[in-house]
């Protein structure tokens, strides 16, 4: 990676304070003058996986120290000069590890003495490998890691129980750093309090909500959370700089030809009512008359609209790198995707209750009003595409990413048999979280169909109950007073 640019004083403290560290320090190793390219490799696997392993944010290769008595004694190891064949190391060491991780190397004059310091992100969700072997530190000895099957366990249910919102964005950070990164006044506003005094009431607020936490030399650590909420710009932070919010409008139904397009850099809580007054903003409107008067209404719901960009921002899976929230809009749709698939069936988000992979996250969003953890988000979107009379939403999932789709007004002669039964099916599914069933009648005050035409409905009914998504709540019931349910609404009552 390249060289981070680090003030030359904090590099002295940090040296100091990892010279105080124990002789046989797994997370931390340190060298006079060896810098074989395989070696370096073995040992940022190692030392990443044994960060991760002791819970630690970064781990630490250091040359010029005196590995027994810890004494500064210099090094004639330049990384500036090290290359493997045509390639810089550091090129060649990165291409060699899966999966990719931060790492930087720095270059200083400590006691009249020249010190190459390595600091190494510690492992996150997997073992870091390094030419398709995964290597830990034991003592003071770098083994392969299948051959200590006990701390493969260990390591592996650290990453199960870390989630992404306590990893690290940024670390080792001075408080000026940490209130230039964080947009701290959006905090403390969309949270309802009071802007404190002074730097380090601050930052105690922030660390108070997980947004950042002390490291081991006194510096700060922005987390996951703090950063993808409240950073000034994603873009400050490398591992989620892909994850901020594009929006693209479109001439037509198509992606050939977009005419406008946004990126959302700031952190989700600072830039949501802004993103969402965008969005609505390029919406295209519908002309209704009602009482001799005419005017023009969003073609989309804007609660369904904030509901789903809610939506995507929250259940997103982190772990999908290399891309982020995406809101297309077209002349006669609008697609909102978020990278991962979810965590329940698509056709059973109405009904489960609520569950996401990111709970700190949801947690601190409905905080300031940005969500409600109560799932009723969903009922929400689906009861306000009934009430403007447009077709049901459509949730799909494709290539690890989860895709809400909302429809432009269309005629009920105008909808294809797919939106038919879409529409039945979500209807049956709303009237059932609200304690009541589906009748012919209900549906047809959801389309919009007088009395004379309930055989038009029968068939949008009997299609559903042929697709197996819905069926009489009592079998035994003349078809005229038949009511509906959702297929999986009799597990339910069992």
């Amino acid at each position: 990676m390249v060289s981070a640019n680090r003030n030359i004083d904090y590099l002295r403290s940090l040296l100091s304070e990892l010279r105080k560290q124990p002789k046989e320090t797994e997370w931390l190793e340190f060298k006079h003058n060896n810098c074989e390219p395989n070696l370096i490799g073995e040992y940022i696997s190692a030392l990443a996986n044994a960060a991760a392993y002791h819970e630690k944010t970064t781990a630490y290769l250091v040359w010029g120290i005196d590995d027994a008595s810890h004494e500064i004694v210099g090094t004639t190891f330049s990384i500036a000069r090290q290359k493997v064949g045509n390639e810089e190391l550091e090129n060649w060491v990165l291409r060699l590890l899966q999966p990719k991780l931060n790492f930087h190397f720095h270059e200083f004059e400590a006691e009249g003495h020249t010190v190459t310091l390595l600091e190494i992100q510690a492992a996150v969700r997997q073992p870091v490998q390094f030419k398709q072997q995964e290597f830990i530190r034991v003592g003071s000895y770098t083994k392969k890691l299948k051959e200590h099957p006990e701390r493969e366990r260990a390591l592996w249910r650290i990453f199960e129980i870390t989630p992404f919102e306590k990893q690290i964005a940024q670390s080792h950070l001075t408080s000026d750093e940490v209130l230039r990164l964080i947009h701290y006044p959006a905090y403390f506003d969309l949270t309802g309090t009071p802007l404190p005094d002074g730097a380090e009431r601050i930052l105690e607020s922030l660390a108070r909500d997980c947004l950042i936490d002390r490291d081991e030399t006194g510096r700060w650590n922005i987390s996951n959370l703090g950063a993808i909420l409240f950073a000034r710009s994603l873009n400050d932070f490398p591992s989620l700089k892909r994850k901020s919010v594009r929006v693209v409008l479109y001439d037509g139904d198509g992606r050939i030809r977009s005419s406008r397009e946004q990126q959302f850099e700031k952190g989700y809580a600072v830039a949501f009512e802004a993103l969402i007054e965008f969005v609505n903003s390029l919406l295209p409107s519908n002309e209704v008359i009602g009482q001799a008067l005419r005017k023009s209404v969003p073609m989309f719901p804007e609660l369904a609209v904030r509901e789903l960009i809610a939506n995507a921002l929250i259940h997103q899976d982190f772990n999908e790198t290399g891309n982020g929230p995406m809101i297309e809009i077209f002349t006669h749709r609008m697609e909102i995707t978020n990278p991962g698939l979810p965590l329940v069936e698509t056709q059973r988000f109405l009904d489960s209750p609520p569950k996401s992979r990111n709970e700190m996250l949801a947690s601190l969003l409905r905080r300031i009003g940005v969500c409600e953890e109560r799932g009723s988000g969903i009922d929400k979107v689906v009861f306000e595409t009934e009430y403007y009379q447009l077709p049901a939403p459509s949730f799909e999932t494709i290539i690890n990413s989860t895709k809400a789709v909302l429809f432009a007004h269309k005629e009920l002669n105008e909808m294809d048999k797919s939106d038919k039964i879409r529409a039945c099916y979500l209807h049956a599914c709303l009237r059932f979280v609200e304690r009541k069933e589906m009748t012919n009648q209900s549906l047809r005050e959801r389309f919009n169909i007088e009395e004379h035409n309930r055989a038009l409905v029968t068939r949008i009914i009997n299609e559903t109950i042929s697709a197996k998504l819905i069926h009489p709540s009592d079998p035994n019931q003349g078809r005229k007073h038949a009511k509906y349910i959702p297929f999986w609404a009799s597990d339910l009552s069992q």
